[in-house]
């Protein structure tokens, strides 16, 4: 299975499951986005499901080294639990844990959640990285726990400026020397809706969107 096949699929999977809408969405930068990405609105068992068979697709096609996968809260949560599910089917067992957004004082304690990653490479996983909030944060917390960040998957890479004129991707590989790989990007975006005649207006305006504020790829 080649990177772009399981990549085409997500995408079509994305749209047809409509977290992946077509419109006019104001983003969190202020720009108006002709589409709109919403990882949340893989809402039931079924669909969680097959979104992590494409986040392990993208893992095992493009992760670097790694021991354990941490999903930072809230969104991080399910997606780490049920990757982990679904490399374990593939005849990979591997460890995961997760954050609190508070600290608890009580029990066990502390922030981090399952197992320790203390010493072992740590593969973060989130939906898209915006401002790179998310990542900055599991970055501080695995360093205090005494872990190695190791590198990054994302659902969906935006290939769009971030307050530079790199990507919020780019911007993570640049600051953290981390890697960031993903399911699928906005190329891979552009290539379904080309392939559909009843989307040559929103085609139209998402090229305009993507002259105005895209960037290359990853490492561009």
């Amino acid at each position: 299975m080649g990177v772009s096949d399981f990549s085409e699929r997500f995408i079509a999977f994305a749209v047809e499951r409509q977290v992946i809408r077509f419109g006019a969405f104001k983003t969190k930068a202020g720009r108006l986005s002709p589409y709109f990405f919403n990882a949340g609105l893989f809402n039931t068992g079924a669909a969680l499901a097959t979104l992590c068979e494409f986040y392990a697709d993208a893992i095992e096609a493009q992760a670097p080294p790694f021991d354990l996968l941490f999903g930072p809260a809230y969104k991080g949560i399910p997606l780490v639990a049920g990757i982990a599910m679904t490399l374990a089917r593939r005849g990979r067992d591997v460890p995961f844990a997760y954050n609190r957004k508070e600290a608890k004082d009580h029990g066990e304690g502390g922030v981090l959640v399952g197992a320790d990653p203390q010493g072992k490479r740590v593969l973060i996983v989130d939906d898209v990285i915006s401002a790179g909030t998310s990542v900055r944060e599991s970055v501080v917390l695995l360093n205090q726990a005494q872990a190695v960040p190791a590198g990054v998957v994302i659902a969906l890479d935006r290939m769009e400026r971030g307050q530079t004129e790199r990507s919020a991707t780019q911007e993570v590989t640049r600051q953290w020397g981390l890697p960031v790989c993903c399911v699928a990007t906005l190329e891979h975006l552009v290539a379904h809706l080309d392939r559909d005649p009843t989307q040559v207006e929103t085609l139209r305006h998402l090229h305009a969107y993507r002259r105005q504020y895209g960037v290359g790829g990853p490492t561009g």
